[in-house]
């Protein structure tokens, strides 16, 4: 076991240092990992058969239909309305333009399902305005970056239904419900942080809207935002399950973006469709290969293994969670979270298990911890993606991310510590 676990962890790391794909380094990581026990023709059999076989859910079913509704949503002119609701409702605060950041971050996240959607769709509008504005670039992209993430634990959410399938079948309803009042917590937390930073730099009051102009735009945007209540409505009220809700979004993406807002022409679906395409096949491709780096951990005893492990250090709960968050930190920072939630699950949820913690508890704890990540150098997607639309270099934002760090950490915090956050919603709605 000892072998085959330092040589599955050498290769996988070797490889990325190589610059090897994310989804090929995993899966021929576990492959060499595996001869280690098997032959070649079995070795490669099993990691075939396993990599088809982690494919073989009709839950994954959900992930291209909202991959697809987020495009269309993305392209509709969805980010704009989304904006110009929560200027109108928020613009006049201090730090009013950074609140509307943060709250349109939340909104489109939650929409699309994805923290890279939100931060090119919200940044590329904000990040000129703010800087406009008076606000330092640096932290107009801090906020941009941290923000987005909002959208991984606010359904509907593609890597709650990933932890579904990897925890071995947890609700998927649960997991939303679970996901609203933390994701709200964070998004709250960074507009504290925000506030503060505004005053403290004294950054000019916008002027506050007639409330006729308020109404137009909240009015605006209500379609978009009904998308969100038509999912989890339909879902929480048992109408239709969260793979027909992905379809079901998608119908009511294309009749608000073609027909209602007009924004997006029929001669543009096709290119909608190879996007979204390549983006589910680039997300398949990583839960194939690590769901076949799970079987092999599985199959090797590590969970087990380093359950003990982290058991024998201290029986101290509190301890223990905080070392299972920070450990979580370190591989946010330099694994995607599709393979992160695959691979780590299974080692992390019975340790969680055995310390009292519920399985959605853990779910939600996961995503928030990772989504840390999302926007933690050297690896966090969401940083670059700032970083070009900022026009500013990765160092630059550091500094001010730490406070923001800082409060999303707290959250993490009390999420980890506190079932109530993740499951008193679930528990109300009958979950």
């Amino acid at each position: 076991m000892e072998l085959t676990g330092i040589v599955l962890l050498v290769g996988f790391f070797l490889l990325l240092l190589l610059n090897v794909p994310i989804s090929i380094s995993i899966g021929l990581a576990t492959l060499i990992a595996m001869l280690m026990s098997m032959d070649l023709a079995p070795a490669t059999i099993t990691v075939a058969q396993r990599m088809a076989g982690g494919l073989n859910s009709f839950a994954l079913l959900a992930i291209p239909f909202f991959v697809l509704s987020g495009l269309i949503m993305g392209r509709g002119g969805i980010a704009k309305r989304l904006i110009e609701c929560a200027m109108a409702l928020i613009g006049a605060l201090p730090g009013g333009l950074a609140l509307v950041n943060v709250v349109s971050c939340m909104l489109f996240g939650a929409i699309s399902g994805s923290a890279v959607a939100a931060t090119s769709a919200i940044g590329s509008f904000m990040l000129p305005e703010m800087k406009k504005a008076g606000y330092e670039p640096n932290f107009s992209a801090a906020v941009t970056a941290a923000a987005s993430t909002t959208g991984m634990l606010i359904p509907p959410s593609n890597i709650l239904i990933v932890y579904a399938i990897a925890s071995g079948g947890v609700s998927i309803a649960a997991l939303f419900m679970a996901g609203y009042v933390p994701g709200i917590m964070v998004g709250l937390a960074l507009m504290i942080v925000c506030f503060g930073y505004a005053k403290a730099k004294g950054y000019p009051l916008s002027a506050r809207l007639p409330l006729s102009i308020v109404l137009q735009k909240v009015g605006a945007a209500l379609p978009s935002l009904f998308l969100i209540v038509l999912v989890i409505g339909g879902i929480v009220g048992g109408i239709f399950t969260a793979t027909e809700a992905g379809a079901i979004a998608v119908v009511y993406a294309l009749l608000l973006a073609v027909v209602f807002y007009r924004e997006v022409e029929v001669k543009a679906l096709p290119n909608i469709l190879l996007k979204s395409a390549e983006t589910t096949a680039i997300v398949m491709l990583l839960i194939a290969a690590s769901t076949a780096m799970s079987w092999l951990l599985s199959y090797e005893n590590i969970p087990q293994i380093s359950s003990n492990a982290l058991l024998a250090i201290s029986d101290n709960p509190i301890l223990i969670l905080l070392l299972i968050n920070l450990l979580l930190i370190v591989v946010g920072a330099f694994l995607d979270m599709t393979p992160a939630v695959l691979i780590f699950t299974p080692i992390f949820l019975p340790v969680a298990i055995q310390l009292g913690m519920s399985e959605l508890q853990f779910g939600i704890m996961l995503v928030l911890n990772l989504s840390i990540g999302l926007c933690s150098p050297p690896v966090g997607a969401v940083l670059f993606i700032t970083c070009a639309i900022a026009k500013t270099k990765l160092e630059n934002i550091i500094k001010p991310l730490l406070p923001l760090y800082f409060a999303m950490f707290v959250v993490l915090m009390l999420v980890t510590y506190v079932p109530w956050f993740s499951e008193a919603l679930p528990r109300a709605l009958g979950f």
